[in-house]
């Protein structure tokens, strides 16, 4: 389905999002507070969109996502930037990887959404932050009424006009319905092993950005009790090969 909307993602994003997309992007990378020589990783990064101000900043992103398809498209307007074919939940990096990591509009679409926070912290350094976007719930009443109106009708109708794939759009409607809600999400990072969990709201609830911190002790490398998958060499291995940068 993603292979499928690649080529239009961004500009149904946009259309579809009143141009809100750009601004809650940049909050995200405003609550990441990373700066040059740091190593971030963005899950779900479809097009790389998202991972380009960090590129812009000389900040090393890796842009992950499980579809090819919205990878290639990303690989050919950047390719400056590092797009990496991997699972969610079996991310193909070693243990303490990265100074922070992010997911934005993307945790929603994992199956097991649990145990890819549980692999983010993994794969993220003692001490090091991850910044999560997702729909979330309105929290006023009448505002949540009117934005599932949105939601289950007007959206699929302006994505029949604007989509390659308009039933991807009914998915997406779907989907954003039936995600928990701002203290639920909390809740699961602290399962997984996150700490100083936070959240702010954004266009009314709309949208939550979630900010966590991996615990600093020397446990923390083990506390999704995983070990280092570098040596990965199934089905998502071979993806990851056909993306990166010949020679890397």
């Amino acid at each position: 389905m993603f292979d499928d909307v690649a080529p239009k993602y961004d500009v149904v994003n946009d259309v579809l999002s009143m141009g809100q997309t750009r601004r809650w992007r940049k909050v995200v990378v405003e609550a990441m507070g990373v700066s040059g020589g740091q190593r971030v990783l963005d899950l779900a990064a479809g097009t790389g969109t998202s991972s380009e101000p960090y590129a812009d900043a000389g900040i090393n992103v890796i842009a992950c996502d499980f579809s090819l398809g919205m990878l290639k498209v990303g690989k050919r307007r950047r390719p400056d930037i590092d797009f990496i074919a991997g699972d969610a939940t079996r991310l193909p990096f070693a243990d303490n990887t990265f100074d922070a990591s992010t997911i934005s509009f993307g945790l929603r679409n994992v199956n097991e959404p649990k145990k890819a926070l549980a692999e983010m912290l993994r794969v993220t350094k003692p001490g090091g932050r991850l910044v999560i976007a997702e729909f979330s719930q309105p929290v006023v009443p009448l505002w949540r009424t009117m934005y599932t109106e949105y939601l289950m009708r007007a959206l699929p109708a302006i994505a029949v006009k604007v989509s390659s794939n308009p039933d991807a759009y009914v998915y997406l409607a779907e989907s954003i319905r039936a995600w928990p809600d701002q203290d639920h999400l909390a809740a699961w990072l602290q399962e997984a092993g996150w700490e100083s969990v936070t959240y702010r709201n954004l266009s009314g609830g709309i949208v939550a950005v979630h900010r966590a911190q991996k615990p600093a002790g020397p446990e923390a490398g083990h506390a999704a009790g995983a070990t280092a998958l570098a040596a990965h060499t199934g089905p998502v291995a071979k993806l990851r090969r056909n993306i990166t940068r010949p020679g890397r």
